[in-house]
């Protein structure tokens, strides 16, 4: 279903960008049906663009062709296609990341790749490490979502590391694959850099180091990895482990030793994280922690006990302006009850023009940024209202509001949520 999903959104912006029917070249017209025909279908769609180039070589569409072939190869897991469209799109567009990584990777496929494909994945894999790189230069600070963002961009780098480790193996220098895998690891702890680094390692002759790593590799805690994968580590452990040292006897306690390692790696990163982005894995609203106007930080949990009125807004939303007044109504109904807090939360995200914009509307300056909340609540529409209950509950959502009788359903679903 989901590469189903990505071709026919391919062949819709084919379909949007060729001309009215009546002013269609046959060649266009040709291409229209033949998509049209195609469907969802990944095949088809393969079938049809190939069959258009080869009778058109010279279609002003080629590299728009190309690039959707290369999209629907990987889609289809088809690695000839993947690097035969792969390399052309590239050879135009050197800084695609996505088609950088997926091109290495097919390049490598198999136990043995020929030397000419490791060095082609090799350079594709420095490039994606390179643009990768210059990507994490960003600032982070103002992100939304700057922890999961930096741990998806660590994990794509993990990738490109060990792709790098993977062809330089294949070409002969397993030390030095080795030293890349073990880079690879230290960017995304994992299983599979760790494995990797063991291969080479036990390439290089060092059966010790491929033992630890294959350890590593072992206790590590990857969701990624299959009780088939984990199940391959222990027996190439134990047998590189029997060969050093004529039995398994100590092999528990390495084991221990490289779990309690893996252990405070991963809280070291998690706390990491965690300081660049306090809600990373929270999955609890009423735990959230909101990012203010002013730098401040309010963390929901310390407003337990209390009925939270949650208002989602943006400087561009013209409802927004037209509700905040008949919100100001329902705050001073409620002036006098402190177990009543109202929290306005802009979810702009270029949030340099909010400072002028409640400056020149004359709004409170009390406000804060959703920092990812909107996304966990599953906010899609603004202006939206939701209420947290005292203990932390979802208690109401109004999704818009009704002019003539916002005020008075809010200050009910409010006292609801108080009783």
């Amino acid at each position: 279903m989901k590469s189903g999903l990505r071709v026919l959104g391919v062949l819709g912006v084919f379909a949007l960008t060729l001309p009215p029917a009546a002013s269609q070249r046959p060649e266009e017209r040709e291409l229209g049906q033949a998509l049209a025909e195609a469907g969802s279908s990944v095949v088809d769609f393969i079938r049809v663009a190939e069959s258009h180039l080869a009778k058109y070589p010279q279609s002003a569409r080629r590299a728009e062709l190309e690039r959707a072939l290369a999209r629907a190869a990987i889609d289809a897991r088809d690695e000839p296609r993947t690097i035969l469209y792969g390399e052309r799109v590239l050879a135009r567009d050197p800084d695609d990341l996505e088609l950088l990584e997926r091109v290495a990777q097919a390049l490598l496929a198999g136990e043995s790749p020929d030397q000419e494909r490791c060095r082609r994945a090799l350079d594709y894999a420095r490039r994606l490490e390179e643009g990768l790189r210059d990507a994490g230069k960003e600032p982070l600070s103002s992100r939304t979502g700057a922890g999961k963002w930096r741990e998806e961009l660590d994990r794509s780098q993990s990738r490109a590391l060990l792709l790098e480790a993977r062809a330089t193996g294949h070409l002969g220098k397993p030390t030095e694959g080795a030293a890349l895998a073990r880079r690879a690891y230290g960017a995304y702890p994992s299983v599979e850099p760790a494995r990797e680094a063991a291969r080479w390692l036990a390439a290089a002759g060092d059966l010790d180091g491929a033992v630890r790593h294959l350890a590593e590799a072992f206790s590590i805690q990857d969701a990624r990895a299959t009780p088939a994968d984990r199940a391959a580590i222990r027996v190439r452990m134990g047998e590189l482990y029997r060969k050093l040292k004529g039995s398994e006897a100590g092999l528990g306690d390495l084991v221990l030793e490289a779990y309690d390692r893996a252990n405070a790696l991963l809280a070291e990163r998690r706390l990491r994280l965690r300081q660049l982005d306090p809600n990373l894995q929270v999955t609890n609203p009423a735990d959230f922690t909101l990012s203010g106007l002013d730098g401040e930080k309010l963390s929901l949990a310390s407003l337990r006990g209390k009925v939270l009125v949650l208002d989602f807004w943006a400087t561009w939303c013209g409802p927004c302006r037209v509700q905040h007044p008949l919100y100001q109504q329902v705050k001073r109904r409620f002036k006098d009850r402190p177990e009543v807090v109202f929290l306005s939360i802009n979810t702009d995200e270029d949030r340099d023009g909010v400072p002028e914009f409640l400056e020149e509307n004359g709004w409170d300056k009390r406000v804060f940024f959703d920092d990812g909340l909107a996304a966990l609540l599953r906010v899609s529409s603004i202006p939206t209202t939701i209420l947290i209950g005292k203990q932390g509950q979802i208690a109401s959502r109004m999704n818009g509001f009704i002019p003539e009788r916002f005020v008075d359903m809010l200050s009910e679903r409010i006292q609801e949520a108080l009783r």
